[in-house]
């Protein structure tokens, strides 16, 4: 060592985690840079959701345990003393030959068949554009883009019109074979099944000497679990709720499901010289609402763990 590093060596002041005295960081920086302070206009905002989301359905619990004549002679969003629900609930069952539960065996028939099939199809096609490399790929991905911008109720004419010519209008296949074709499905499916099933696995489960069929019914599918639950899931929602579509295409109350037949309860009782029955028609858009809003709640963390998913892959 030379003399000058020597003498700067001893004028080197000690360091403050020496001496021991460290100064304390201020209040403000030790806070949680990501903790922000509660916006007043946000809470706002989603208490006005909440309630724009809430208040119906608790208008609909609250009326369908009236009367007839309790629902012109009470406060709408409270109860009555006289308890009605169950026996609201026994006459719709028994309403005009109980059949209300014609119009629900015909909308389950719907969203099994076609939610079903809807998800099936979109598996297949969307792992089939992801894996397989054909000509006119590109333009299949620019007709699905495209699909996706279409609003459902532009083509009800124009299937009406085609499934006319069929003679398969006043059918249940009139409503399942639209139900079949879902283009937000298949681009969901499609997206998915690029990151979420690797080629090497198909690779090597060709190698070892298994079919395409198989390959996807035993590996893929498992695979795409996530994705087809949010599809599964949007199509049920889509199929229980249709209501243009059957209503162009159904002219039997025979083959109604519960959207356009409770829709016919609304207007006879409303026409003139028939007995209104607004307690049924309420009650009835419960019992419809119930099933509905219990699988998907049963299945919201699936669909919600699918959506996230394909999202971010």
């Amino acid at each position: 060592m030379t003399a000058t590093e020597a003498v700067t060596t001893r004028r080197r002041p000690p360091s403050r985690l020496a001496t021991g005295r460290i100064p304390k960081e201020p209040a403000h920086r030790s806070r949680d840079p990501r903790r922000r302070r509660p916006s007043i206009v946000l809470a706002i905002v989603m208490t006005l959701m909440v309630l724009y989301c809430v208040v119906p359905l608790f208008w609909l619990i609250v009326n369908a345990s009236k009367s007839r004549d309790d629902l012109y002679n009470s406060f709408a969003l409270w109860f009555t003393p006289r308890f009605s629900l169950f026996d609201n609930i026994v006459q719709v069952f028994t309403y005009n030959n109980g059949e209300f539960l014609r119009w629900f065996a015909n909308t389950l028939l719907y969203v099994a068949v076609g939610a079903g099939g809807a998800t099936l199809l979109a598996a297949l096609g969307g792992y089939g554009l992801a894996k397989y490399r054909f000509p006119g790929r590109r333009l299949v991905f620019a007709v699905v883009l495209g699909a996706l911008a279409i609003p459902g109720s532009v083509l009800a004419v124009p299937q009406f019109l085609m499934f006319s010519k069929l003679g398969l209008t006043n059918t249940p296949f009139s409503v399942i074979i639209p139900s079949l074709v879902s283009a937000f499905g298949l681009y969901l499916v499609w997206v998915y099944a690029q990151e979420a099933i690797p080629d090497e696995l198909i690779e090597a489960a060709r190698l070892d000497g298994a079919g395409e069929l198989r390959i996807f019914f035993s590996i893929s599918l498992r695979q795409l679990a996530p994705a087809l639950i949010t599809v599964l899931m949007f199509a049920v929602v889509a199929t229980w709720n249709n209501y243009f579509l059957p209503l162009i295409m159904l002219s039997d109350s025979q083959w109604y499901p519960l959207t356009v037949g409770l829709s016919q309860w609304a207007s006879a009782s409303s026409s003139i010289g028939t007995v209104p029955i607004p307690h049924l028609v309420i009650t009835g858009s419960l019992l419809t609402v119930l099933p509905i809003a219990a699988v998907f709640l049963y299945l919201q963390r699936y669909w919600q763990a699918g959506l996230t998913t394909g999202s971010v892959k």
